[in-house]
């Protein structure tokens, strides 16, 4: 390992191009440095730093054309083939509501914007690329259509911001919350559950109590969630597959959550990665990260919202997955089925 205590931007690149094959953030992780630092090293030489606002980054995005979008966490990879349309700007929560790529977007989280070109054996790799405070990834786009690049180098001739030194100042990583629970709020949080006429309550109402969303699943019970064994994801993949079910699976972190929806169609394996290997989706998924995984019934105005929904060993969310809904499509029921029939965690593993 590099000794990382004084590294300069010269000792960054020297790194980079020691290990061409290294993704940056794997490489970040080997030297102790943050992947948005590796980025700054080469500002004057591939990178440009930008605005990190929202409203800037999707004023260029949705110049683009086609491009992949691709949003993670440390256990869940989402990428998305498509193109950024009808953005909507807030200062809390923004969002991107196309057919392909759908976002939810939130502004404080994002700190630091590059546009980045990356020369690999086959061509020149233009992206957009944004990070929080600790110089984690929020969200990175790649252009895919070589008649955007004007867009591109216009973005970078004319948006580039003042500061471009080639070190940049981040923070340390904030840990992810633990479970948090209430258990003498359980009668409430029960009584208030079933009140719920959207998904998107459930979020106030645990803040409301003081308790988080893995907090409150391992208080409520039955009938509100089944905790279930580790196998049930891939199950519940797989089941996906061959009954063509049409699916949403959010993948996200502090800034960013990205939705996939639609079928999955091929899954590919490999070591401790479970993969959806689509042409317009991909998703790289960590299985060994999962501590437990959760079937989670919540109550709409259209009925049950039923998420199959995995957390790493630190309470982390790695994903959620739910049935499309919608009134020309609903998979709703095909997927609740697929739930409703996986495995649940043996009396003696439960937490």
């Amino acid at each position: 390992m590099a000794d990382t205590t004084l590294m300069t931007p010269e000792d960054i690149r020297t790194q980079h191009k020691e290990n061409p094959k290294t993704r940056e953030r794997d490489l970040a992780q080997k030297l102790g440095i943050s992947e948005a630092e590796i980025i700054a090293a080469y500002c004057g030489q591939g990178a440009t730093r930008i605005d990190a606002h929202p409203d800037n980054i999707m004023g260029i995005a949705q110049q683009l054309g086609e491009v992949m979008a691709l949003t993670r966490n440390e256990s869940c990879v989402n990428e998305k083939v498509g193109v950024y349309e009808n953005y909507r700007s807030g200062p809390h929560a923004s969002m991107v509501l196309a057919d392909d790529i759908d976002l939810r977007i939130f502004p404080a989280h994002w700190k630091h914007a590059f546009l980045f070109e990356k020369r690999t054996d086959e061509s020149m790799r233009r992206s957009i690329q944004v990070f929080d405070a600790a110089g984690d990834a929020v969200h990175k786009i790649f252009l895919r259509d070589p008649a955007s690049h004007a867009v591109w180098e216009n973005a970078r001739d004319t948006g580039a911001s003042e500061d471009q030194s080639q070190t940049i100042a981040t923070t340390p990583r904030v840990p992810t919350e633990a479970p948090k629970a209430e258990p003498e709020k359980l009668d409430i949080l029960r009584k208030e559950w079933t009140r719920m006429t959207d998904t998107h309550q459930f979020m106030r109402l645990t803040s409301k109590l003081k308790m988080n969303r893995l907090g409150a699943y391992r208080i409520v019970g039955a009938p509100f969630v089944r905790p279930l064994a580790i196998e049930a994801v891939n199950q519940a993949l797989e089941a996906a597959v061959a009954q063509e079910i049409e699916i949403m699976v959010f993948t996200g972190n502090r800034g960013c959550i990205q939705i996939h929806s639609g079928p999955i169609k091929t899954l590919r394996p490999m070591g401790p990665w479970q993969n959806v290997m689509d042409p317009r989706f991909n998703m790289h998924l960590r299985a060994d990260h999962i501590a437990e995984v959760w079937a989670v019934e919540k109550p709409t105005q259209r009925g049950p919202a039923i998420s199959l929904e995995a957390f790493d060993a630190d309470g982390g969310n790695i994903f959620q997955i739910f049935g499309v809904g919608k009134p020309d499509n609903n998979h709703r029921p095909a997927w609740d089925d697929v739930v409703n029939g996986l495995p649940g965690l043996k009396q003696a593993e439960t937490v």
